[in-house]
């Protein structure tokens, strides 16, 4: 729980004593929204790979997150590097939710809302996530390619390390670099979440769900 998701239930209690009922605790998250108070939105939804937290700011997605990771640990990581002004509206990422759902279905092959990069990181691993953007739905390349997109063709090693701190992996499209070979190599959800992205891209019928 964020400490902005707990002023609202303090404020909720001293409206209505006792415990505060979800519609009232709905109608403060969104006066907070309306009021500005809100940086960072998250909400979790569901998806053939487990269950996603997802959040975003102002400026697009900001994070994508694995059930891997607690909701604790997504929203502790979005406080200190982002903002601690972070709350529970799942409105806000309606359009990220229904997008996610399109691309399960294999209806989507491209998302088109903006993103936020600011966990992305700086310098050499930055270069690598936003080259990682550009891969062509269905196409896969090497970590050397990659590396050699990002600038620097013998940092292949740096290149599956800024991989795997991709933060928002799915969208950003991580799972499309593989190994000189074909073989998989790493992943931040786990090799076998990444045989069923690529499966999916490559329009395989019936997929088992990864939880």
């Amino acid at each position: 729980m964020t400490k902005l998701e707990r002023h609202l239930i303090r404020e909720a209690r001293e409206l209505r004593p006792g415990a505060p009922t979800i519609a009232t605790l709905d109608e403060l998250a969104a006066r907070a929204d309306a009021e500005g108070l809100v940086d960072v939105a998250y909400t979790q939804t569901d998806s053939p790979l487990g269950p996603l937290t997802i959040a975003a700011t102002d400026a697009g997605l900001v994070t994508l997150a694995y059930p891997d990771r607690t909701v604790e640990q997504v929203l502790g990581q979005i406080a200190e590097k982002v903002s601690p002004r972070i709350l529970e509206l799942p409105a806000r990422l309606d359009a990220v939710r229904q997008q996610l759902d399109e691309y399960f279905t294999g209806s989507r092959q491209r998302f088109d809302f903006p993103l936020d990069w600011r966990l992305a990181g700086d310098g050499f691993f930055g270069k690598i996530l936003r080259a990682a953007d550009e891969i062509d739905y269905g196409q896969t390349i090497t970590y050397r390619q990659i590396a050699e997109r990002a600038g620097n063709v013998k940092a292949v090693r740096a290149a599956g390390n800024g991989l795997g701190s991709n933060p928002i992996p799915i969208v950003v499209p991580c799972h499309r670099v593989v190994a000189t070979g074909g073989g998989m190599g790493g992943y931040t959800g786990g090799v076998e979440r990444k045989q069923y992205l690529l499966a999916l891209e490559r329009g395989e019928p019936e997929l088992a769900p990864v939880a």
